[in-house]
């Protein structure tokens, strides 16, 4: 375990009951999610990402998009 998961730990161990499952159905929904995403990620197919590209090129393509700096501007 990371230092720094341990002093997590150790502040939400200071917390009432109540307080510590709320942190701890958030953390194991975010792990959950996590997870699901590698998964998927890892059985996606180099056929289905080029399926994915080529669909993101024609979007691009069609002006279907927004350039990245309108949708989040830089700021300054």
């Amino acid at each position: 375990m990371t230092e720094l998961l341990q002093q997590v730990i150790s502040e939400i161990e200071k917390l009432p009951a109540d307080q510590q499952n709320a942190i701890a159905s958030r953390l194991m929904a975010e792990l959950k999610d996590e997870q699901a995403w590698a998964e998927r990620f890892e059985s996606t197919t180099d056929e289905q990402w080029d399926r994915l590209a080529d669909m993101v090129r024609q979007e691009i393509s069609s002006g279907e998009t927004a350039p990245l700096d309108e949708v989040f501007p830089v700021k300054q």
